[in-house]
């Protein structure tokens, strides 16, 4: 039978201190550890900046968490030192340590996340969460119920061949699994803020490598943390196993717009800010993420397109050599029209527009004559640009309206569909009788 566990409530004993005169000397440790922190947190202040924006969120983290850091160790240095005249009655002391220290893991873990991910609603249901979780934990410190909770979650246990697993067991697997997880998104997100400053170095390989870098920190993080707490991983070589076959079966699609979206930035074939045409959908590509592709069109509208379908189906890279994009602009004149003043005018509306590229001979504004229409005869504007991201239609009404201008002075005439009707005229009803 198992034995019962003592109940240790460090409230009870603080209350069975407060008319003893050792809880002054110990009420002057806290002032003079809170005096300390505070003189060492006002002078490290100032030194805790850095001009560079990689560190920023490293020091913002140390502000955060100096204070009440600083604050313990001196606690637990004053503790050791007041203990020896106390002879252990450093109650508030003892409750002052595990205070100092939810703090600091309060403000630790809410950093974290706050570095980690983008500010959002979710993002605060998290922090709070995880506040309440750590406070919680203190709360059945200090009033003793946590080794109580401990006995009996350690009574709840099954046995997998050679190895037995408690309640308890599981519950430091979770926390220890989380708290690494955590670690390794935030070494990953460090490490992707020093990659993307390496402006020398191509994008998407900076990508690639950054995802690349939190795909091993989150694998290293369970493989470190499991046999951490107690976890063999030759146990999990069946749960392993049937993932293989949940991957091979209904997990294909995921794993292969993951592997798709590693090849993608490794190639380059396709690369942020490209303007690409893929499933009669174009836009510029502005986020290429491990499962999918974010396509932006240039009316605003996001299209999320898998990362396989980049790899399997044929795309247009607008802008794989060159960002140069050709706009074609038709345009039709009258019969009667002088076309070499037309192409004159055409010619210098495209060239009043500061977007179109001049100083490229491939590239100048060429007019093109067409064909010979039933209403008119059909002329295109060609120019061409190198920030299609801006717009065309922006463009192209630009130019219609400097033509339209430039037509209308010089009295050209764009033609409209007409039909020419030819009214056949009969002979009188009573005509050939008369013949």
């Amino acid at each position: 039978m198992a034995k019962p566990v003592p109940f240790d409530n460090l409230i009870t004993r603080l209350i069975d201190d407060s008319r003893d005169v050792d809880l002054v000397w110990q009420v002057g440790v806290l002032l003079a550890a809170a005096l300390l922190a505070w003189a060492v947190m006002r002078w490290l202040r100032p030194r805790l900046t850095s001009s560079d924006a990689r560190w920023s969120a490293g020091w913002e983290g140390l502000r955060r968490v100096g204070f009440p850091l600083v604050m313990l160790l001196a606690v637990l240095a004053g503790r050791g030192i007041v203990d020896i005249w106390l002879q252990e009655k450093v109650h508030l002391l003892n409750l002052a340590v595990p205070l100092l220290l939810s703090l600091v893991a309060v403000r630790l873990v809410i950093h974290a996340l706050r570095y980690i991910f983008e500010p959002r609603d979710s993002l605060r249901a998290w922090e709070r969460r995880a506040a309440w979780l750590i406070w919680g934990a203190f709360a059945l410190h200090i009033t003793g119920l946590l080794p109580r909770i401990h006995a009996a979650m350690e009574a709840l246990s099954f046995e997998s061949g050679n190895h037995r697993f408690s309640l308890w067991l599981l519950f430091q697997a979770a926390a220890v699994v989380s708290i690494a997880v955590v670690a390794a998104l935030a070494l990953s997100r460090l490490t992707e803020n020093r990659l993307m400053g390496l402006t020398q170095m191509n994008l998407s390989l900076r990508m690639a490598l950054s995802k690349a870098a939190r795909t091993i920190f989150l694998i290293l993080a369970v493989l470190v943390a499991l046999p951490a707490v107690g976890i063999d991983l030759t146990v999990l070589s069946v749960f392993g196993g049937a993932l293989g076959v949940g991957i091979g079966f209904g997990l294909q699609k995921v794993a292969s717009n993951y592997i798709s979206g590693f090849i993608i930035l490794l190639d380059r074939s396709v690369r942020i800010g490209d303007l690409v045409t893929v499933d009669n959908k174009y836009g510029e590509v502005s986020q290429i993420n491990t499962r999918y592709t974010l396509l932006r069109a240039l009316d605003g509208t996001e299209s999320i397109v898998p990362n396989e379908m980049l790899i399997s189906q044929t795309v247009v890279n607008h802008s794989l050599s060159a960002p140069n994009v050709r706009v074609a602009i038709p345009i039709q004149v009258d019969y009667d029209t002088d076309l070499e003043l037309a192409e004159t005018l055409m010619l210098e509306a495209a060239h009043a527009q500061p977007r179109v590229i001049l100083d490229e001979s491939c590239c100048k504004p060429r007019v093109f004559l067409k064909e010979f229409a039933d209403s008119g005869i059909n002329l295109e504007l060609a120019v061409w640009i190198r920030d299609a991201e801006a717009g065309q239609n922006n463009l192209r009404s630009d130019i219609n309206w400097a033509i339209w201008r430039r037509f209308k002075a010089a009295k050209i005439v764009i033609p409209f569909p007409q039909r020419v009707v030819h009214m056949a005229v009969s002979a009188p009803a009573g005509a050939n009788e008369n013949s």
